[in-house]
């Protein structure tokens, strides 16, 4: 049983230094599948068991210390379990893809492609960016307001509210993170009556925007959702549907450019993106782990017993290497035949936005390779926030020598 070792091994992942590349880290960590840690929770880092976990009803997301102390929103859907996180769950869904709103993600395409080019427009002439200010960051947040229908002039504020957020789940070096995450309770709230007056308002006209095709949503079965059911899943999806996305595209960005003949393929054969975002997700994904989930009863995991009442940590970047799952799990290959990765979790709470995360990092990519001729990185590694969870660089600066139209 992993004794000091696998002990040791989490302390140092967590550790800011082993951010630029956790892997081999994670390699020694799966040696110890179900690893006890000295404060008496465990870590576990290979596929099958991450998996089998993903999918066990005793383990709950349900955990009073995940929001601030005085948050006065409840938990979202992600810190509920059965039954309440269905009903919420199914009524988001029904909004958000098939069968209710099939077409919603996929004829996002033109217009994604058309902000993200705006983007690429602004570059500067000087033939150097940072791919995460001018680029990564703000694409998310301009998505997500479309999709909930926030009047464009708005925009702006929700930008600040999103930087509050990101500073107070990844706060920098030398901040005080008590405070980061009094700010971000605050900017939740704030965040949340901006909203609710939305929807008070009906700006934009019943059906214009996700939040108000919700609020007007009452012949769901279980439904409607209360309106702070409604206003907390949006804040949510800010925050979840922000950073991941962020991660997601820089990530991509950093490892294409350390394959040249990756870049290279993709601006040939931009049908390949799908698959390739896939590999990406397996490969560099943007939710490293699952950090606290707690065992209701006693589990059985391979020769060890998780006894209930202990918090567990599910590696999912860990079990997206292991080779017992993967063949050469190290390399990128987008042609793998089978990309059955975890970087979306499974079961109940797999991630509900996970069809816009993909269209979104296929179209940004696609177009950054498509338009940037001559790009490479002028920083390697590059700079990472202080999350270990969410892991990603922080900025991404390369050089090209020309944007073409």
């Amino acid at each position: 049983m992993g004794g000091m070792n696998g002990e040791t091994l989490m302390r140092r992942i967590l550790d800011h230094g082993s951010r630029a590349d956790p892997y081999p880290l994670y390699a020694e960590l799966r040696r110890t599948p179900v690893c006890r840690q000295e404060d008496g929770s465990y870590a576990v880092s290979t596929y099958h068991e991450v998996l089998a976990l993903l999918h066990d009803p005793r383990l709950t997301s349900t955990n009073p210390d995940q929001e601030a102390a005085d948050d006065k929103l409840p938990p979202s859907m992600l810190g509920m379990d059965p039954p309440e996180h269905d009903r919420v769950r199914s009524l988001l869904m029904r909004q958000f893809g098939p069968p209710h709103t099939p077409g919603l993600v996929k004829d996002m395409r033109g217009d994604l492609e058309t902000t993200v080019n705006k983007m690429i427009d602004a570059f500067p002439e000087a033939g150097e960016a940072d791919l995460v200010d001018a680029f990564a960051y703000p694409f998310p947040v301009t998505v997500i307001c479309r999709l909930l229908g926030v009047p464009p002039e708005d925009e702006p504020r929700f930008r600040g509210w999103a930087d509050k957020l990101v500073a107070s789940i990844d706060p920098r070096p030398g901040e005080d993170p008590a405070i980061r995450q009094r700010e971000g309770a605050e900017t939740r709230q704030e965040l949340a009556l901006y909203l609710n007056d939305l929807v008070e308002k009906g700006a934009g006209g019943p059906g214009d925007g996700m939040l108000f095709r919700l609020a007007g949503d009452h012949d769901a079965e279980g439904g409607p959702l209360s309106r702070l059911e409604l206003l907390v899943a949006a804040v949510l999806l800010l925050i979840a549907g922000h950073e991941t996305t962020v991660n997601l595209i820089t990530n991509g960005a950093l490892t294409l450019l350390r394959r040249p003949e990756q870049w290279e393929r993709l601006r040939r054969e931009p049908e390949i993106a799908p698959r390739l975002i896939e590999e990406l997700l397996r490969f560099e994904p943007p939710v490293q782990m699952i950090p606290r989930r707690g065992a209701l009863a006693d589990i059985e995991i391979g020769d060890v017993t998780i006894p209930a009442g202990s918090t567990v940590a599910l590696v999912l970047a860990s079990g997206n290497r292991d080779p017992k799952r993967f063949t050469e799990p190290d390399t990128f290959d987008p042609d793998r035949p089978d990309i059955e990765h975890l970087g979306f979790g499974s079961g109940i709470h797999i991630c509900f936005g996970a069809p816009l995360a993909r269209l979104e990092a296929q179209v940004a990519l696609t177009e950054l390779v498509r338009r940037l001729d001559g790009a490479r990185l002028l920083q390697d590694p590059p700079p990472y926030r202080s999350s270990a969870v969410l892991r990603g660089p922080r900025h991404l600066t390369v050089g090209f020598d020309r944007v073409l139209v």
